[in-house]
């Protein structure tokens, strides 16, 4: 028998896992409904409205996508926005999304993650009202949230009121991290809150409105359809992945701790079909017996970082999630590890070598956090210089809930 090469081997792997995972993230939460679900609650506020709708692949009713069943209830839906991985959610991390004309119900989309972030008064013009349906994860630097606060800006420059379709967020169940510094206000950061904020997208929205986040503190006129059911410790699986790279439950509630290595040297699985979940770097051989390959996926990745080569590290696909749930706390000791075992510890941090989306200190929105790392700060440490500004930001964010903890 010819026997498969190892890069093959991998690939097969990776691809029967694939299908295992995204059929558990395919189970139903029937107790919580959506607000796109309560259709009675605001298809009456749509009807008779031109409506634009700034949506994603997440923007789904049962499986059905909300354009379809705007259009389907004879709503005027005129124009689509579309934020990071577009519209129909095909475009990989970080990659410029063009204005398009959708193929499936002809309605041209603007990309707010290409030559521009905002929609424009020309864009606005002969809309009567906005709504706002993505899935969010819950972290500060997922891009869903400065796509809202930009709509919102718009909106509020533009005299448009803004309809938001509440859903769950499947880290809503704490709060945690440094809270970001303006000075590091960027494109994985632009609010002033800590890395994982415990929030929806509609409690973000008041958030924004009601600390005067907007320029000019101006506001935006703002209306909520909640979710049914729903608390911030809910336990909730997303029928949709929100993004392409984050495919499975586990990558969702991983993803805040283990998206600050996309500032330095270390994988994190892009280039697999299990990012977010595996950690590692080709110079860890010998350190690590777990192995994966990086490579080309289409609408993935198709540049991940060590494309081809094998990388060697920590498989956390069976990690205890549970722990992570009750500490209620991102995991700092990954960092600390891979700090501690990677052998050329001046490059770590260099994000010029690592070719990843972020800058560290933007991402964890402080230079402090990186320093601490390299001096052997210790955890309970490291805690306490996040605060006063945790635990103000805590008692903030109180005022802005619509479901109770």
């Amino acid at each position: 028998m010819k026997k498969r090469p190892l890069r093959t081997i991998l690939i097969l792997l990776d691809l029967m896992l694939q299908i295992c995972l995204v059929s558990r993230a395919q189970l139903p939460t029937t107790s919580i409904l959506t607000g796109a679900e309560q259709t009675e609650k605001y298809f009456p506020l749509l009807r008779g409205k031109k409506i634009a709708l700034v949506a994603n692949p997440t923007s789904q009713i049962r499986g059905i996508p909300l354009v379809d069943s705007l259009l389907h209830a004879g709503i005027q839906v005129v124009k689509v926005f579309g934020p990071e991985h577009g519209f129909r959610g095909n475009a990989s991390n970080g990659a410029t999304v063009s204005d398009s004309r959708d193929s499936l119900t002809s309605l041209a989309i603007v990309s707010l993650y290409g030559k521009k972030s905002m929609p424009s008064q020309q864009d606005l013009e002969g809309v009567d009202l906005i709504v706002f349906d993505i899935q969010d994860v819950g972290a500060r630097f997922f891009t869903y949230i400065i796509t809202l606060q930009r709509v919102m800006q718009a909106c509020a420059n533009f005299h448009k009121p803004l309809l938001i379709l509440d859903r769950p967020n499947p880290n809503g169940f704490y709060v945690d991290g440094p809270v970001l510094e303006d000075s590091l206000r960027s494109g994985v950061g632009l609010q002033p809150i800590p890395i994982v904020h415990g929030m929806t997208m509609g409690e973000m929205a008041e958030m924004i409105n009601g600390e005067g986040w907007l320029t000019n503190k101006v506001s935006c006129e703002l209306q909520v359809i909640k979710n049914a059911g729903y608390t911030h410790s809910s336990r909730y699986i997303l029928p949709v992945p929100p993004s392409p790279n984050l495919n499975t439950p586990e990558s969702i509630l991983l993803y805040p701790s283990l998206c600050l290595f996309e500032g330095t040297v270390i994988s994190l699985g892009r280039g697999t079909h299990r990012p977010f979940t595996v950690l590692g770097a080709p110079p860890l051989a010998g350190k690590y017996a777990f192995q994966f390959l990086p490579v080309s996926i289409a609408g993935m990745s198709e540049h991940p970082l060590y494309q081809d080569t094998l990388c060697y590290g920590l498989d956390l696909q069976s990690y205890d999630l549970e722990a992570l749930r009750e500490k209620k706390q991102i995991n700092l000791n990954w960092l600390f590890e891979f700090y501690r075992t990677y052998p050329q510890k001046e490059i770590f941090f260099d994000a010029s070598r690592s070719k990843q989306i972020g800058n560290f200190d933007k991402l964890a929105g402080t230079p402090l956090l990186r320093k601490q790392i390299i001096d052997g700060v210790s955890e309970k440490d490291i805690r306490k210089s996040w605060e006063p500004a945790l635990s103000q930001f805590k008692v903030k964010r109180k005022k802005y809930l619509l479901y109770p903890d």
